[in-house]
């Protein structure tokens, strides 16, 4: 598979399946392989060949169907093709693989924390060597998350197997036939028929699991103890011995704060609580079983300091006036209590408590005050997670106190905002709690950090729930039961918002078509649902709707959605644009109330929209409920699901085209690149950057993407990852010498030393090669051998014989770069420490860096500094790798070998006038260590000693002095007696200059280098081997010899040919095509008469 399509190793095949592609009209039998990132068809037939290759990080729809034209197909559509495969064996199974393969590619471009774990799963650490055994892992995947969503279970907990069985259910004598769940940390039932009953028990709360005898009526029974008294029997199990022996695996594994208490010693749950009113003894804390425990038995983190510690705020700003001054309102309060106490008597308290229709239909008459904290952390999984991680709210609490971020500094923008209307927000305790549970949550989960609407959802858990349970429940909302809500980019309201749309079609079709054109639907649902109605209804209402939402998920949140559109439907066809259909909407959920609170009415801020008109009739919120139970009652909670997996491929690929769009328009226009090329090179782009994270690459520098972070730094690769891209995308193909030249422009591109480049530096370097004038494009080149492009070991790699010198110059030289190069990366990681102490970016920072980019920076030839020998040889080298695949490469060779023979010549007579004007310059350099040429003073010699190669400052001082004392037609010579012995050049005759230091190169060229016909690369080496050390008088370095662009510039205009060859337009878009299919970035079919590999 992996020849056959040209994935590299690191590509794991997880299934295939034979089915038909339609190409057309005419289905091509073949085989469909599904790896971890692509899906892959082939097919021969008839010697015609189909090759297929699809990304799932483009797929934006992916859905089963049913036409005359395709029957029983799956409908693959990506940005620029719609793919239709039929004729499956198994069509479900096919195409649920094929979901959770999508599934996981989207989880990756959104870039949630999941993903880091789902990594973990698709790519095992020993390669399978069954093909089914990932797909295996795959569906182990599946069932773990449907299990956990469920029965609201923690993200970790990973189910061991299930089989089915009945339960024995006291409360109405029979044995429901259903399926058991058995997990590291829990055991769960689930009847067949929905609402007949669900059922959790934690291991921790369990004392004893018996197996009790079997006969004909009760086969196989297996019955279960828990610390709260409550016995659970099943039975027709199949294989009950195995089923005994796993749950006393774990049961050994769970963790017990009390191993040597008897039983009866230990605190159970409370069943009845006019039976039990004496708590148990309490000599080591213990986990309690429900949330009506005594606070005692779970002391929160400063239960002695801060009232909202032990209790919700509505409890301390709530004057407790007894229900009978409340008349009808507190007698119907005071009989919702008395039906859940029965309920909790016959059904059980606690986690352990039968869930069942009746339950439901409690829950929809409203929870009342007394209980609606405990129920919703029930309801919600999140007592689970608060009482197996005690003392974490205080740790996050301590942790995060006094530090500062984005996150805190949002929080502290918003804390006013939070129910400004309740009084137990109108004071400091209510405000310290609400800082103190968002501080905490931004501090456990800097992804999500803290997102508006968040303080609104918080404010309201406060009241009814201490600070660690309104945190616990807040833990609940965000990572489990509105998963990527409360984001930067909210995408899981998105998701919520097209499902939304959906349902409007099916359920409300006449209204559906006049909401798209109001364009209302994408504004209502984001206030609706990120805050789950509260924000535009009156609290006492809104909080019912919330009670619901705890027992049943974001169906409720939908259904009344629906209710509302249908309660209105009238008015809304009437309307003639958005802000009129919002403002009667609004005004509509204004008037939503609950008639049967005992809360004392709180203002809306909803109604200012009532004022003018007469409001519009009062709506029962318990009506409302009823009318969405009555007509949308047929959602489904795994229906949803599915339309979630719809709805996210289109949510996140229109995102990823946002940020594509957002990125391109970042790009300065006068980069040179259209639109749609800059569009196709960001694809390729991050393309590079995902490969390196589904092929486990060691890039993990690279790997990880900030969605946190502006659009333009979120997608970045590394040296290695440009070097590829930079091998299929350069028009300087210089054959072997590519990825050196690679390397220099990563260098020359990576500004702020941080081994990743971005997007825009990308292209910046790209523009420099294909746009711009024949001045532009030799300034690239230029630069790419100077430092910093030119590292200092390139540089003596031109100098063979430079290691056998211990105090060689071209080191020393070295040296003053290295160290701007380190102070310079001291800056950036200082700047990146600060950037730590945060946890999470500043803004501002890019603000400014932006700003300054912006600035025209002007570049000029003259800013430029001079090249000395051993980089100019460098230049020459990747001249000539440069042209020897070019249709002109011996007229090339001849014009290079010219300009290479006159520029050499030159720098030998700007040395002669550098060794006696330079001088001055030259006073602060430092001394070298070479052997002292036969006759000079040392003093003289260190006085007249050249500067640094790598300190271009002191170079181009002394050269710009040259430059104008040529131009003046001076020659400045400084009187001193013993100037003339300084220099090795002064010690000899020209001639002998001419033939040391340049014998076997200046023949060559001194001859007539233009009627040279065989000269090849290796007269560059013969170029380098002549400036090596050895070929020189004392061993000492030539680091006189410089040249300076102008110089280069004004030879190559010399040359036609070389002229031509930098002039020479090339297409970017072909190149862009083929490393597409290298990277597999679009899908491609190609359709053959004879197959290229039918291997």
């Amino acid at each position: 598979m992996r020849k056959q399509f040209g994935m590299p190793e690191g590509e794991k095949l997880v299934n295939y399946y034979s089915c038909s592609y339609w190409k057309g009209r005419v289905p091509r039998q073949g085989w469909l392989y599904l790896t971890v990132n692509h899906l892959c068809f082939y097919s021969f037939l008839l010697g015609k060949e189909v090759s297929l290759v699809v990304q799932w990080v483009d797929i934006t729809r992916l859905e089963k169907n049913a036409t005359l034209l395709f029957p029983e197909s799956i409908r693959v559509d990506t940005r620029n093709q719609e793919l239709f495969f039929s004729m499956f064996l198994n069509i479900g199974e096919t195409f649920k693989l094929m979901e959770q393969l999508a599934n996981l590619a989207m989880r990756q471009l959104l870039d949630s924390e999941g993903f880091l774990e789902d990594k973990i799963l698709p790519r095992p650490v020993r390669p399978h060597r069954n093909i089914s055994a990932l797909k295996r892992d795959l569906d182990a995947r599946a069932k773990n998350e449907c299990y956990r969503a469920t029965f609201r279970l923690p993200r970790d907990e990973r189910l061991d197997g299930h089989t089915s069985c009945t339960l024995w259910t006291p409360f109405n004598k029979l044995h429901i036939p259903g399926q058991m769940f058995i997990s590291n940390n829990y055991i769960c039932f689930a009847s067949k028929e929905e609402d007949a009953c669900h059922l959790i028990i934690p291991l921790r709360e369990v004392t004893i699991v018996e197996k009790a005898d079997s006969s004909s009526v009760l086969p196989s029974p297996l019955s279960i103890s828990t610390k709260s008294k409550m016995t659970f029997l099943f039975a027709n199990l199949k294989d009950r011995d195995f089923l005994v022996q796993r749950i006393s695996d774990f049961l050994q594994k769970t963790p017990s704060k009390q191993p040597g208490s008897i039983v009866g010693s230990r605190k159970a749950s409370v069943v009845d609580p006019s039976t039990e009113s004496s708590p148990a003894p309490q000599e080591v804390p213990e986990q309690p079983a429900s949330p009506a425990s005594p606070l005692s038995s779970r002391q929160s983190f400063c239960a002695q300091e801060v009232p909202t510690a032990s209790q919700g705020l509505l409890k301390l700003f709530q004057k407790n006036s007894p229900m009978e001054d409340l008349g009808a309102k507190g007698a119907k309060e005071k009989m919702k209590e008395e039906s859940w106490h029965i309920h909790f008597f016959e059904y059980g308290r606690g986690v352990c408590m039968y869930r069942t229709a009746k339950t439901r239909a409690l829950v929809l008459k409203g929870i009342p005050e007394s209980l609606r904290g405990e129920l919703w952390l029930l309801f919600s999984g999140a007592w689970n997670e608060m009482v197996t991680h005690p003392g974490y709210y205080a740790e996050l609490v301590e942790k995060s106190t006094g530090k500062y971020s984005l996150a805190t500094e949002e929080i502290e923008r918003d804390l006013h905002r939070s129910m400004p209307e309740h009084p137990a927000f109108q004071n400091e305790l209510g405000i310290a709690a609400l800082r103190r549970v968002l501080t905490a949550y931004a501090f456990r989960n800097p992804t999500i950090g803290y997102c508006q609407a968040m303080n609104i959802v918080t404010s309201v858990l406060l009241l009814y729930g201490s600070e660690e349970e309104a945190f616990w429940l807040l833990v609940a909302l965000c990572e489990r039961m509105l998963p990527d809500y409360y984001n930067t980019r909210v995408v899981g309201a998105l998701v919520d918002q097209g499902i939304f749309e959906e349902l409007t079609r099916d359920f409300l079709p006449q209204l559906s078509e006049k909401m798209q054109d109001l364009g209302v639907i994408s504004s209502i649902s984001l206030s609706w649902f990120l805050t789950l109605f509260l924000s535009v209804m009156p609290f006492e209402s809104a909080v019912v709707i919330v009670d619901c939402f705890f027992y049943e998920g974001i169906k409720v949140i939908l259904q009344v959605a629906l209710a509302v559109l249908d309660a209105n439907m009238e008015q809304l066809l009437g309307c003639s644009d958005e802000g009129e259909a919002m403002t009667m909407l609004g005004r509509y959920l204004d008037n939503v109330v609950n008639k049967q609170s005992v809360s004392p009415p709180i203002p809306h801020l909803h109604a200012l929209l009532t004022s003018g008109d007469d409001p519009p009739a009062e709506v029962d919120i318990f009506e409302l409920l009823k009318v969405s139970y009555e007509k949308f009652s047929s959602l489904r909670a795994e229906d949803i699901e599915q339309m979630r997996f719809k709805q996210r491929l289109k949510v996140i690929q229109s995102l990823e085209d946002t940020a594509k769009r957002s990125v391109v328009r970042a790009i300065p226009v006068d980069i040179g690149f259209s639109i749609e090329e800059l569009e196709d090179l960001y694809m390729v782009f991050k393309a590079k950057h995902l490969a390196s994270q589904y092929w486990g690459c060691s890039h993990t520098v690279a790997g990880r993407r900030d969605p946190s972070l502006p659009y333009l730094e979120q997608y970045r690769i590394d040296a290695s990852q440009f070097r590829e891209l930079f091998a299929s995308l350069t028009p300087w193909a210089c054959g072997s010498h590519t990825p050196v030249l690679a390397g220099r422009m990563f260098r020359l591109l990576d500004k702020n030393k941080d081994s990743l480049i971005n997007f825009k530096e990308f292209v910046t370097g790209m523009s420099g090669m294909y746009h711009g004038d024949l001045t532009e494009k030799l300034k690239v080149l230029y630069k790419l051998h100077l430092p910093p492009a030119l590292s200092p070991e390139e540089a003596e790699s031109a100098l063979e014989a430079a290691h056998y010198f211990t105090g060689d110059s071209s080191s020393e030289e070295a040296l003053p770069q290295e160290e701007q190069e380190g102070s310079g990366s001291e800056d950036v990681q200082e700047k990146r420490g600060e950037e730590k102490g945060t946890s999470s970016p500043d803004y501002r920072h890019y603000l400014r860096m932006w700003a300054k980019e912006k600035e025209a920076q002007k570049e000029t030839i003259k800013d430029l500094p001079k090249m000395n020998q051993e980089q100019f040889i460098e230049l020459c080298k990747t001249l000539y790798n440069m042209f020897s695949e070019d249709p002109m490469e011996q007229d090339l060779y001849h014009a290079i070998a010219t300009v290479a023979s006159l520029l050499l010549r030159i720098g030998e007579v700007g040395k002669k006038f550098s060794v006696r004007i330079g001088r001055k310059p030259r006073d602060c350099a430092t001394e070298e260590d070479e052997p002292p040429a036969p006759g000079p003073h040392h003093d003289a010699a260190r006085e007249l000693q050249p500067p640094a190669a790598g300190d271009p400052q002191a170079k181009a001082g002394g050269d710009t002095h040259l430059g104008k004392a040529l131009q003046e037609g001076q020659v400045v010579v400084e009187g001193d007696s013993s100037e003339g012995q300084g220099s090795p050049s002064q010690l000899l005759s020209d001639d002998e200059t001419k033939d040391d230091m340049s014998m076997s190169s200046y023949s060559v060229v001194s001859t007539g280098s233009l009627q040279c016909e065989d000269l090849t690369d290796d007269t560059v080496l013969v170029g380098g081997e002549a400036c090596s050390p050895t070929a020189r008088i004392g061993g000492t370095v030539d680091t006189d010899w410089c040249i300076s662009f102008e110089q280069i510039l004004a030879s190559i205009l010399t040359e036609s040919v070389l002229v031509n060859f930098f002039e020479k337009r090339v297409d970017i878009g072909l190149k862009i095509k083929d490393q597409k299919k290298v990277e597999r970035q679009f899908s491609t079919a190609s359709d053959h008469e004879q197959p290229g590999a039918s291997g």
